[in-house]
Order: C-alpha cells, then sequence, then structure tokens
C-alpha cells in the first residue's frame, strides 16, 4: 500500500494544482473595502481594456466561474434551438459537459465530426456545414466548434484555423473557440492571440484561464459586441452574474498582468516536451503522437501503470484504450516532479 498523500504526484490534469500566488495576492486586495456589483466595479473595466490591447481590438468580456459556462453560453448566443454545433467529436462540449451546451441552447444538436488529434477535418466540416441546410426536417447547422489546444494536446495552427474560419465564414455559419489552454496554444504557436482568434474568424472565445494560474474564473471574450446584449441577459439567467464580480476579475486582471498567462503557460508547455522526450527514452513505452502544449498521451504496460498508481502517482488511464495514459503538466509543475515520474516509470520496466 502506498504512504504518499493523494495527488501527491499529481498528473491527472492542470486543475488539480492551486493557483498562481500573484492571483491570490490580487483576491486579498480586491476584498479591501467596498466596490459597485454586477461587474460596474474599477477592477472589471480594467480587465476589459487589458484584453482589448492583449487581443488588439475593442472587445467585451463576460467573466464565468467554469469554462463550460462560457462554453455553453457561447453556443446559445450563436445556435438557435433548431440548429447544430458542429464540433470534434472528441470535443469536450461532446464527452465532458453533461449535455450543457444543448441546455443552454434549448436543444440544439451537437454534430460530432472526424479529424486526427482531435482537429476537425475541413473537409468533413466543408460537407457538414452545407448538409441539408434549409430543410425543415432536419437541424440547421449553425456554428463550428473547435478547441485550441485540442483535447489531445494538439495545437491547430495558423493555417489550419483559416481554413476552418474559411469554410465557416462562406457557409454562413459562426465560430466559437473553447480556449480551455488558449494560452498554452499561443505559446506553442508563437504567435499573437488576435491572429488566432478573430483574425481567424473566431466571434466568441470561451478564454481559459482556471487551468493556468487562476482560482475560481474563466471569461467569454466577445470579438462581435453586437452579442453582448444578449450573452449578458444568458449570463444573468444562468447564474453567472457574479454579485461580487470584481473577485473574478481581479483574478484575471492578475493574470494578464505582466504577462504572468503566458509565462504560466509556456513553463507548462516546456514540462510536457520534457516529459516526453524521458518517456521516448524508455524501451517500452511507446508514444502516439507528439505533446505541443501541455498533454502527453502514452503507451504502458499494465504492470507500470498499477505500480505508478500505487506509488501515489495520479493521472487517467484506459479511459481512451487498454494501457492508455495521459499525463497532464502545469504552471506549478517542476523539474522534480517530471524526472521522477520518468525514474519511477523507469524504475518498473523491466
Amino acid at each position: 500500500m502506498s504512504t504518499t498523500t493523494p495527488y501527491a504526484h499529481a498528473f491527472t490534469s492542470d486543475n488539480v494544482v492551486g493557483a498562481s500566488p500573484e492571483i491570490i495576492e490580487a483576491v486579498a486586495r480586491a476584498a479591501a473595502g467596498p466596490a459597485a456589483p454586477y461587474g460596474a466595479d474599477s477592477i472589471t473595466a480594467r480587465v476589459r481594456r487589458g484584453l482589448c490591447e492583449i487581443f488588439e481590438r475593442d472587445v467585451d468580456v463576460l467573466p464565468v466561474s467554469t469554462g463550460s459556462a462560457a462554453n455553453a453560453l457561447s453556443l446559445a448566443a450563436l445556435t438557435p434551438p433548431w440548429g447544430s454545433v458542429l464540433c470534434h467529436r472528441d470535443s469536450h462540449i461532446n464527452h465532458d459537459e453533461c449535455g450543457a451546451p444543448e441546455f443552454y441552447t434549448a436543444g440544439a444538436k451537437l454534430v460530432p465530426l472526424p479529424g486526427d488529434n482531435a482537429k476537425i477535418d475541413p473537409e468533413a466540416l466543408r460537407a457538414a456545414a452545407r448538409h441539408k441546410r434549409g430543410d425543415v426536417h432536419s437541424v440547421e447547422p449553425s456554428v463550428v466548434s473547435i478547441t485550441q489546444a485540442t483535447e489531445t494536446g494538439a495545437v491547430y495552427t495558423l493555417d489550419e484555423l483559416h481554413t476552418l474560419g474559411s469554410i465557416t465564414k462562406s457557409a454562413g455559419l459562426r465560430l466559437h473557440m473553447d480556449g480551455a489552454r488558449f494560452a498554452g496554444a499561443v505559446a506553442a504557436l508563437g504567435c499573437t492571440p488576435a491572429e488566432m482568434t478573430w483574425q481567424a474568424g473566431v466571434d466568441l472565445l470561451s478564454f481559459g484561464a482556471t487551468k493556468n494560474g487562476t482560482m475560481t474564473t474563466d471569461a467569454v471574450v466577445v470579438f462581435d459586441r453586437s452579442l453582448t446584449p444578449e450573452l449578458s441577459f444568458r449570463a444573468k439567467r444562468a447564474g453567472q452574474l457574479a454579485s461580487k464580480m470584481r473577485f473574478h476579475a481581479a483574478q484575471l486582471e492578475a493574470y494578464l498582468a505582466d504577462g504572468l498567462w503566458l509565462r504560466n503557460a509556456t513553463h507548462a508547455n516546456a514540462m510536457a516536451a520534457r516529459l516526453q522526450e524521458g518517456l521516448k527514452a524508455l524501451p517500452g513505452v511507446h508514444l502516439p503522437g507528439i505533446a505541443e502544449a501541455n498533454i502527453v498521451f502514452c503507451h504502458l504496460p499494465q504492470h507500470v501503470i498499477e505500480a505508478l498508481l500505487s506509488e501515489g502517482y495520479a493521472f487517467y488511464h484506459d479511459r481512451w484504450e487498454q494501457g492508455v495514459v495521459r499525463f497532464v503538466t502545469s504552471f506549478a509543475t517542476t523539474l522534480k516532479d517530471v524526472d521522477g515520474l520518468v525514474n519511477a516509470v523507469r524504475r518498473f520496466l523491466p
């Protein structure tokens, strides 16, 4: 039996670690004195200005408490109840949100599409975007949702994003980006946030921050500001208009300050790259793909998986197929953590 504290060696996901110290300090500062409620405070206003600078255009921002809320509210603002959301079959909205997109859209249908590395195949999208358009017996294709970085840790290139954006817009559809690991994708590509979003046709972005250092907040970033009034009403109706919004905003302000969001993501990606290189060098370990962000998939012998678990390592396994494990690094992952995992795997191999 292991005597290791549960999650002492946590590679389950990047939401099992704490928050960046800068975030904690910002929340404490926001607690001093009164402030206007429901997002009318000065901190929320500064966050909007900060995001306008980062995205190089006028945007609106709706802080929310979860990424699922950001995704579901965004899709609800873009999709009628008789519409459909074209997404990858392995996307988070399709597998891991308990029907929230369908619930918030009042019944819109998710249409899963194929593609390697959880990236939507352009030709599959081209066909689905025009399938049964105008046919009252079928749902109407309305919005495309892409995930950047994807559920496998892959990252759409700018060319790939522009291709999907072009197909989407030429079909008269809207484009949503699930950016739960948005910062990791920006760091991996070395591009600007603008290049990866509105310049590729994105209308709404689920701006993930919780996995990369904040405590309890993500946000919807609105590039098409005509959508803001509807999103605002939907957020209130969904219980996502926090009365003390300044605490959400304080986290986001600290997250954006001095490039913390990008530093954290760059570190998480670097730890994944180190882990990947360490595992690749071990006999009996097979990596099916290349980690571009902070997620590493690999095949391990079953006895190695069991031995790691017994030593207190936490990670997902056998959710995809027998022997496949997923390791996720974070802004808080250390060199010691990564090298310790690689050495543990080495010890248990024949």
